[in-house]
């Protein structure tokens, strides 16, 4: 066989695998009720953080939803419309060199919050081998930002680049993390173990972050170019809880916060 022939042999199914039509359910995955929250090809569904339904920084390429790396810690990141309590988030992502980026959940608009961190908890992505800054654990891809690091031994991450597949699951307060195919964090938001966590670290001094059980999916633009595709959530039902924050009769379980605001003490 000449070589140019075998060459295009080998290069038929990568060129068929780059061609493939992204942001598409199929029908099994309508039957299960999963939605999409890009459509492939406008901004739809998500407007500004605290801002107007007109997307800036944002643009849509090549079948993907791209953050332009003009945000920063404050500004930048688009919510979706609609809130969500319980569900499973699916979503392929790349990020340039160096680059920084999260996904977050149960966000907060508010006025008094500046950005959708100080209230929704973040899956953390970056890019753990180049990043120009030592990173703790808490701070690499996959982590359940500043809370529960991933486990390095589970863990495959694709360089900058490349194409990941990332999951989150949020169950009645169980919560996992997933990263191209792999179970990377589990645990259980609200328990002892939750809150001792939050007080103690970065969250310390940020009374109301984790504790909404419903908000908005952001998808964060902290100053690096960020490509999201194929971005589809399925809803999973409600169970009894067996706590609640409030419990709509007293105050027991919350402290003073500075002059004016009540924060859970558990």
């Amino acid at each position: 066989m000449k070589k140019n022939a075998l060459t295009l042999i080998l290069l038929v199914p990568l060129l068929m695998a780059c061609n493939q039509p992204q942001n598409q359910l199929t029908q099994e995955e309508k039957s299960e009720g999963w939605q999409l929250l890009f459509d492939g090809s406008t901004t739809n569904g998500w407007h500004m953080f605290n801002g107007p339904d007109t997307v800036t920084g944002w643009i849509v390429e090549d079948q993907c939803l791209v953050a332009l790396g003009k945000g920063g810690d404050i500004g930048g990141d688009i919510v979706t419309n609609r809130q969500y309590k319980n569900f499973e988030l699916r979503w392929d992502w790349k990020i340039s060199p160096q680059g920084n980026s999260g996904v977050m959940y149960h966000v907060i608009e508010d006025g008094r919050f500046g950005a959708p961190y100080l209230t929704g908890p973040e899956y953390q992505m970056i890019d753990d081998l180049d990043f120009p800054q030592e990173l703790a654990d808490w701070q690499l891809t996959g982590a359940d930002y500043a809370m529960y690091p991933a486990d390095p031994e589970a863990k495959i991450i694709k360089p900058a680049g490349e194409w990941n597949t990332s999951r989150i699951v949020f169950d009645n307060g169980h919560v996992e993390h997933w990263l191209n195919g792999a179970k990377i964090v589990e645990f259980e938001a609200w328990n002892d173990e939750w809150f001792e966590l939050k007080n103690s670290g970065k969250w310390e001094n940020v009374p109301e972050y984790g504790l909404a059980q419903k908000g908005l999916i952001c998808l964060q633009d902290h100053g690096s170019k960020t490509w999201f595709r194929n971005v589809k959530i399925r809803e999973l039902p409600d169970k009894p809880q067996s706590f609640e924050l409030f419990n709509g009769t007293n105050l027991h379980g919350w402290k003073q916060y500075g002059n004016e605001k009540m924060v859970c003490g558990r």
